[in-house]
């Protein structure tokens, strides 16, 4: 904990380096961030009445390979953004969470009350008890602290905003209150078990692990209990491309069928083949039992097999390939594995609504701008919703100037992979 006022005297007067390993070198970029988090310190002073506090930042993240093979126990490529939130926050000694964020109401949460409330359903309440409820039952100590965050991971972009809020609340509780002794990769599993168990929404764990690891990482789930994280030793800044997500602005409603059926039809296929996920069988017993299992699964089923199987190696060749600093190699990967989801997984466009396909004209029009100089491929779930490219920074402007000619202005996020996960923030 450090003196508001000479925090603040530190954010008006002094080049701040620990910004720089968050944002980059960009002069304008720094200014903007330095007065971002001044803002947010004076909105935290005059709203608590505190005299000393802490900064936090928890990154969003961008799944890079891997689609849609974690419900089926596979392998995912993800990485943290340089896109965040980031937080001021200081104990009350009281046993009261108090938050605030820009632009929502503040909330609280009493820890005299740790169980899960159908009430609290879908809400950041759920999430900030959830967390502290596991921590508490980990042995982990927990107490009341006040907090105004400034989120900049926005809902629906596909950048993963609830994992982003869920590590840092418990980066906060962290270093408030056990000296910074919460693992990354435990944080992640804590806020995945709040996601699931109070806010009472299923997810894997692939977008909490990138959150508060940070950098590239890739998971293995093949023992979903005990995933294995691993990350990436790769430089991305270095490589003179941009990472962009765009949103499409696709209708997202209706689309719980079409993402359900996803893990169901990869899943009837392992069935077929006498097991449970697609992790337990090969690409060669798939093969074998087509003429058989046609009778009594989709075609689509098999289809969508043959792409979990092909992404999950993929993974391994991509990780294998940015180890050994063979970014083209990446590239060409990248393409496949979005060249596999339009044709096998077949997640691009709803069947329901083949008159609105979004997703389809952006990486229509990736492969224009882009094609034997970048990469391109749907982002996250699909049908909806957001598409990732790779740009080399002599095609940006050109790139996210036809994009957003279709989708509006603001539509496309310029990245870069961040190596820091959920952190406290030293000035």
């Amino acid at each position: 904990m450090v003196a508001i006022k000479k925090l603040i005297e530190k954010l008006e007067n002094s080049k701040i380096e620990t910004l720089k390993e968050l944002y980059g070198s960009s002069v304008e970029v720094l200014e903007e961030q330095s007065q971002r988090y001044l803002a947010l310190l004076i909105d935290f002073q005059t709203h608590f009445k505190q005299d000393e506090a802490a900064f936090f930042s928890s990154p969003g993240r961008t799944e890079i390979g891997g689609n849609h093979t974690d419900h089926n126990f596979g392998r995912v490529l993800a990485g943290a953004v340089n896109m965040d939130n980031i937080a001021v926050a200081a104990k009350n000694n009281s046993n009261i969470i108090r938050i605030k964020s820009v632009g929502y109401p503040q909330f609280e949460v009493d820890l005299a009350k740790l169980l899960p409330s159908e009430e609290e359903k879908y809400t950041s309440v759920a999430l900030v008890r959830g967390i502290s409820a596991r921590l508490h039952e980990k042995g982990f100590h927990i107490g009341g602290f006040d907090a105004c965050i400034d989120g900049r991971v926005p809902k629906g972009s596909g950048i993963s905003s609830s994992a982003c809020f869920e590590v840092l609340i418990g980066a906060i509780i962290s270093h408030l209150f056990n000296n910074g002794t919460l693992d990354p990769v435990e944080n992640a599993l804590i806020g995945q078990y709040a996601e699931n168990v109070y806010f009472m929404k299923p997810c894997g764990l692939m977008d909490q692990t990138a959150c508060s690891v940070g950098g590239l990482v890739t998971i293995d789930f093949k023992d979903p209990a005990n995933p294995i994280v691993k990350k990436v030793n790769f430089d991305f800044t270095k490589t003179g491309f941009a990472l962009v997500i765009t949103d499409t602005k696709g209708d997202h409603s209706n689309l719980n069928e079409e993402y359900a059926a996803l893990p169901t039809e990869m899943k009837a296929v392992a069935k077929a083949l006498g097991k449970e996920v697609q992790r337990q069988i090969t690409m060669d017993e798939i093969i074998e039992a087509i003429p058989s299992i046609r009778k009594i699964v989709s075609d689509r089923g098999i289809l969508r097999a043959i792409h979990f199987q092909g992404d999950n190696q993929r993974v391994v060749d991509q990780v294998a390939a940015l180890e050994t600093d063979d970014f083209a190699s990446f590239l060409k990967m990248v393409i496949e594995s979005g060249n596999s989801s339009y044709m096998y997984n077949q997640n691009i466009y709803a069947t329901n609504n083949v008159h609105e396909q979004g997703v389809s004209i952006g990486l229509a029009l990736s492969e224009h701008i882009l094609k034997g100089k970048g990469a391109w491929r749907v982002h996250g779930g699909g049908f909806a919703g957001t598409i990732q490219a790779f740009v080399p920074h002599d095609l940006l402007d050109k790139y996210i100037h036809t994009l957003e000619h279709v989708f509006g202005k603001g539509s496309c996020y310029n990245l870069n992979i961040r190596n820091q996960g959920a952190i406290q923030v030293e000035l």
